[in-house]
């Protein structure tokens, strides 16, 4: 007896399931809708990662004139330095630098935590951190317990300064996203500027604590700004579409684009960043040996940081790294978390020299403006020349200068301290927490920007450490020593930093693969005009998109 067929199932069936799948997805992307949409979206987010950034730069700067504040050596005698305490360099270094560790550890638990938790309540975590270390900084009466505290503090700002650039990045455009990133640049700054004021402005209240007790609470309205107006944020649309969440991911890139989920572009960029997660994905699995590699495996796995081939993990998320490191050999905290004692060095008066101090982050944060409207017309590369070569030789003419007495001396090396400030604000500012999440792929972002951002923070806590020793022992050298640090900053970029303004996250994975493909530099293919967009036919075939396709589908006929 025959056993009987099933019917076949009509091409109308077909289109009618086809049909009822897009108005049932539709109707998800419909219920996720966001109220705040396009330009408002767009400021929200700028806002609220700006409060981040102003939040980091406050933290920079505040302990600046705090350290020859007359309560503060009060409290903490340990970072009072003269002729009869000497080893006192060294304290007052590290309860400068200790900050740094903590910005590491916070930095470095973002490998496990980052994709986990989100972007958005990553940042959130970062925040609640830094609230419970600023009250712990603020009732401080040992200096163990401000140690202590300034660690605190800093992991949170170190899960903060490793998301908050990722998370902006994402819900940016590739036309905007180098000025957007740029305005946070800008607002570190301007945490810095504020910092520095505050701190003038309270060195009157020399009878009480709260000469150094309030500038440091103060940050603690920062972190309540950046807690509290993340809730009203979407999360990225490129975490949600790792986590499986389409409908969500497409309502935000539609709310991003302020235009309808149908639309073409809406529909391009959605479909990009799927193709992106679906290469991931496969690659995974397969990198396991098993199409059933649970999902969280395949997204935590810090393996992924070492593999080469088209998507030149390894290269990138070197590249990041690399980044941060030299922003930080510059030596721009060297006048940063310095600078009222650097005035004092040359001479000025505690006055006189916290109001230079004033006036130098002021202008630190005009100058950073400029690179807002620049960034996006001239490009990461040129910026990144430009500020290393003028750092370098501000760098030697300070070197030169102080090792000649006199007033004029005195007052150029003022001026030139200014100066190298501009150059830093318009080439390297902005562009370590924006080239970092430019560079590497989705697979990756989240660790690889945890490992830029510890990079930032290890060479940070070695230039702070060392400058007060450095002076001490080698004084003007130490100039010298960074002014060849930033020579050797200008090769490296020319060589082996690709060009990422204009293109989309996804659009990079093209340029890595391509270039590996012709086997020649990425540099070069960066410069290029004729590389298609991620989620073209063209751009598939350079990723292999359809290899994969073949592939998945040979993989499931077998199975």
């Amino acid at each position: 007896m025959a056993t009987p067929r099933c019917p076949p199932v009509s091409s109308t069936e077909g289109q009618e399931k086809e049909h009822y799948e897009k108005s049932s997805f539709d109707a998800e992307v419909a219920s996720h809708a966001l109220s705040l949409r396009g330009r408002k979206l767009t400021f929200s987010i700028a806002f609220v990662a700006g409060a981040g950034f102003t939040l980091f730069g406050y933290d920079q700067g505040v302990m600046s004139a705090l350290l020859t504040a007359g309560q503060f050596e009060k409290v903490f005698p340990q970072v009072v330095v003269d002729s009869s305490h000497p080893n006192h360099a060294t304290l007052q270094s590290f309860v400068v630098a200790i900050y740094e560790i903590g910005c590491l550890m916070g930095a470095l638990s973002n490998l496990w935590v980052g994709d986990r938790l989100g972007r958005r309540r990553t940042i959130v975590l970062g925040g609640c951190i830094m609230i419970i270390g600023a009250i712990l900084q603020t009732t401080s009466y040992s200096y163990a317990q401000l140690v202590v505290a300034r660690i605190i503090t800093g992991i949170g700002n170190g899960l903060n300064t490793s998301t908050v650039p990722s998370y902006h990045a994402e819900l940016s455009s590739a036309e905007k996203r180098g000025a957007l990133i740029f305005i946070e640049g800008s607002l570190i700054t301007f945490g810095v500027m504020i910092s520095y004021w505050i701190d003038f402005a309270l060195f009157w209240a020399g009878g009480s604590s709260a000469q150094w007790r309030v500038p440091i609470a103060l940050q603690i309205v920062l972190a309540l700004v950046m807690v509290f107006g993340i809730g009203f944020l979407p999360e990225s649309p490129r975490w949600l579409i790792k986590q499986n969440r389409n409908a969500e991911a497409m309502a935000v890139i539609s709310a991003l684009e302020n235009k309808s989920p149908n639309n073409a572009e809406v529909q391009r960029t959605y479909h990009a960043i799927r193709e992106a997660v679906a290469i991931e994905d496969f690659e995974t699995s397969s990198s396991f040996g098993d199409k059933h590699t649970p999902q969280n495996l395949k997204r935590s796995s810090l393996r992924k940081l070492l593999v080469g081939g088209r998507s030149q993990h390894f290269r990138r998320a070197s590249l990041g790294v690399i980044n941060q490191c030299f922003q930080q050999i510059t030596g721009i905290n060297l006048i940063t978390y310095y600078a009222t004692i650097l005035f004092q060095r040359l001479g000025l008066s505690d006055v006189t020299s916290r109001l230079i101090a004033a006036a130098n982050g002021t202008e630190y944060f005009l100058a950073s403006i400029i690179a807002i409207f620049i960034i996006d017309r001239i490009g990461r590369r040129r910026l990144m020349l430009f500020g290393a070569a003028g750092q370098c030789l501000t760098m030697i003419l300070l070197g030169v200068l102080g090792s000649v007495r006199g007033v004029g001396a005195q007052v150029v090396s003022c001026v030139l301290l200014f100066v190298f400030n501009s150059f830093f604000a318009i080439g390297w500012l902005g562009m370590t927490w924006l080239y970092p999440a430019e560079i590497v792929g989705l697979e990756i972002r989240a660790p690889a920007n945890a490992l830029s951002t510890s990079s930032n923070w290890i060479f940070n806590f070695v230039v702070v450490m060392v400058t007060g020793p450095s002076f001490n022992n080698i004084s003007w050298g130490t100039y010298i020593v960074f002014a060849a640090l930033n020579a050797f900053i200008i090769p490296v970029v020319y060589f082996f930093f690709p060009e990422t303004a204009g293109r989309s996250l996804e659009d990079m994975d093209v340029v890595f693969a391509l270039a590996y493909n012709e086997g020649v530099s990425p540099v070069k293919v960066s410069l290029r005009k004729d590389v298609p967009l991620a989620g073209s036919p063209e751009a598939n075939r350079i990723l292999g998109i359809e290899t994969i396709d073949r592939k998945a589908n040979t993989s499931e006929e077998t199975s």
